[in-house]
């Protein structure tokens, strides 16, 4: 009998926000798929779960998911990925594949389960959602990022300023990912806005090299990864 994949999201980087049941899963699982977005990388989730393994009874499986927009050139990585793992459910093993964050916001996961559907839709799949950065940089912060009717976006940095000046003028909160490969270009253009006073930058919150900063000016280049994000949020006179 097929078993369920669980995909399950362990947070930010903190182990003690990952989720009851997450961790359960862990536990129990004989397969732990981790991604990974480089050869040359070892795994963030795997890092943090690391005190749930069992290596001499689990199999740790590594999936590389290079960091390049979803194209052609990279389905073979999600049609490989999604074969070894029906493989493994197909011999009744208990299999989870762990992502940061929840796996249902902006994960490669969710292509993954695009190419199960597609390729092996005898797989079961139940996502455990996880804390996601976004809440974990608000709190850390102290920030709150909707009240009452508030409208909150979280959205890629890479949009176009067009895009982005709308966000800003539509939304009271505006949380901007990915976005340490364009940060001067997001810092310029919430100077424009007026509104380099109202943003929080945080980077790898919960690990032990976090930062959170409240101004601009105190971002250093070498803060600016992957793991960084930015909340914008309009004071009430600005509304």
């Amino acid at each position: 009998m097929i078993q369920t994949l669980y995909a399950i999201g362990v947070g930010p980087g903190d182990p003690e926000l990952m989720t009851l049941k997450g961790a359960r899963l862990i536990r129990a699982a004989d397969v732990i798929v981790t991604p990974v977005g480089d050869r040359s990388e070892t795994s963030i989730a795997l890092k943090i779960v690391e005190d749930l393994l069992e290596p001499a009874r689990q199999q740790i499986v590594t999936h590389l998911y290079p960091m390049k927009r979803p194209g052609a050139e990279l389905e073979t990585f999600w049609q490989n990925s999604a074969a070894e793992i029906a493989g493994f459910l197909a011999q009744g093993l208990r299999v989870v594949f762990i992502t940061l964050g929840d796996p249902s916001l902006y994960s490669t996961f969710l292509y993954l389960y695009r190419q199960l559907q597609q390729s092996h839709a005898e797989v079961l799949v139940e996502i455990v959602p996880g804390v996601t950065s976004v809440n974990a940089a608000a709190g850390r912060a102290m920030l709150p990022l909707a009240l009452g009717d508030e409208r909150l976006a979280i959205l890629p940095a890479t949009y176009e300023n067009e895009r982005l000046e709308q966000a800003f003028d539509a939304f009271d909160t505006v949380v901007l990912m990915k976005v340490h490969r364009v940060f001067p270009r997001i810092r310029a253009l919430l100077e424009d806005k007026g509104l380099a006073e109202n943003v929080v930058f945080a980077r790898r919150v919960g690990m032990p090299d976090e930062r959170i900063h409240r101004s601009l000016d105190a971002v250093q280049p070498d803060e600016l990864d992957y793991l960084s994000l930015l909340i914008v949020r309009r004071s009430k006179e600005e509304k």
